[in-house]
Formats: structure tokens, sequence, C-alpha cells
């Protein structure tokens, strides 16, 4: 019996409680999510050249391709983690 009750107890503090967030949390958590995407775009500047013998040189090729890592990082911030962790550093400090 003394299992179920350490196993209850486990689980319960894993779960992390539901905050509401009013607007200066709205507003803070969007700046860390943004501050995550310009990281992620320099690290996938970085990471993807743009020189490719494969393929030719065009006059829009870095723009485009620079452009499409932009919305690439946009997308992906907030899921690494980097931004919950700033956002919750800021939020206990302020």
């Amino acid at each position: 019996m003394q299992i179920d009750s350490s196993m209850s107890l486990l689980h319960a503090q894993k779960a992390v409680p539901k905050v509401n967030m009013d607007s200066n949390d709205k507003a803070l958590h969007a700046q860390t999510d943004q501050f995550e995407a310009l990281l992620l775009k320099t690290l996938l500047d970085t990471s993807m050249k743009d020189e490719d013998p494969l393929y030719g040189k065009d006059p829009g090729d870095k723009i485009y391709k620079s452009m499409y890592r932009e919305k690439l990082s946009e997308v992906a911030s907030g899921g690494f983690g980097l931004s919950e962790m700033l956002f919750n550093y800021l939020k206990e400090n302020r």
C-alpha cells in the first residue's frame, strides 16, 4: 500500500499547475518566443550555408533562403523549451 501512496505523490509532484496568464504574461511569453526564434534563425543561418554546388545562383536565391529560414524559426519557436525557461525566469524575477 505504501508504494501506491508514494506513486500518487510522485504523480502529483510532476503535475504542473495551469496558471491563468494576464495580458502582461502573454506579452512576455510572446517576447520570449520571438527571442527563441531569433536564436533558432541564427543557428539555421550558420548550419545551412548558401553554398550548394548542385544548384545555380539566382538573383533572389539568398533572399528566398533567408525568408525560408526565418519562417522556419518562427514556426519552431516555443517548442525547444528555451522560451519557457526564459519566461519562467523573468516572471519570477520581476
